[in-house]
């Protein structure tokens, strides 16, 4: 049997969150670990957990998984342990929690709609589309890909300290998406709003959001190109 702890929180009838022992059978060691969460809710209904695709594509499932952020569909539970022996379950680190395994990310998607994730063209529509160079989209790659799923911004130390200013890594990361896109005209405006001590600045490369990320970003990547972008504007 393969021990399993799991934190769990019902703010409705528990004084204080805990976490609970659970085991699972051998077998899945071999499977994800949403097929052992699927499996536990089977014993025990109150479980609580967000899920959808379980393709990794929806970013629903971003838990804390034996110390690092990941999505519980595409995380295999003999990865997950390694050598400890034990599959350790906790929800996202820095955000509040609702219920078990499900955060509120609000604030998180507050910070999303502040970078203005759309194209803001300033000439007149085109008739068809506005077309781009091979050259031109290649930019987006490594950018557009991200699923907002959270996991870099919750395990960025620089998001705890300063949630309410910091943008965090996810929003930053397609802060550039639109920066370096082609059909966008509002860079100088886009990179206006983060010039501010926080917006940006907070971030201290620690580098956890490129090290948990599902999709193998480079948030902190990210993060350095928009300082460098800044510093031309201002040159």
């Amino acid at each position: 049997m393969i021990d399993v702890q799991i934190y769990r929180y019902n703010p409705e009838q528990d004084s204080a969150p805990y976490m609970q022992f659970l085991s699972l059978p051998e077998e899945f060691r071999s499977r994800m670990v949403l097929d052992a969460l699927e499996y536990l809710r089977e014993t025990d209904p109150t479980l609580a957990y967000r899920r959808s695709c379980r393709e990794g594509v929806c970013g629903s499932d971003g838990m804390n998984i034996n110390g690092k952020n990941g999505l519980a569909c595409i995380k295999p539970v003999a990865e997950a342990i390694g050598s400890s022996g034990c599959l350790v379950i906790r929800p996202l680190p820095g955000m509040p929690v609702i219920r078990d395994l499900v955060v509120d990310q609000t604030l998180f998607f507050e910070h999303y709609k502040r970078v203005k994730p759309w194209l803001m063209p300033n000439d007149a529509a085109p008739a068809i589309e506005r077309r781009q160079s091979p050259e031109q989209r290649a930019q987006l790659d490594g950018l557009w890909e991200c699923i907002l799923c959270g996991c870099c911004t919750s395990q960025c130390p620089s998001w705890w300290w300063n949630p309410e200013k910091y943008l965090g890594p996810a929003a930053l990361l397609q802060s550039l998406r639109f920066l370096v896109d082609s059909r966008d005209q509002a860079r100088s405006e886009r990179l206006g709003e983060l010039e501010d001590p926080f917006s940006l600045f907070r971030c201290r490369s620690i580098g956890n959001c490129s090290w948990v990320c599902p999709k193998g970003l480079n948030p902190m990547g990210a993060i350095g190109r928009i300082r460098l972008e800044l510093m031309r504007e201002a040159s």
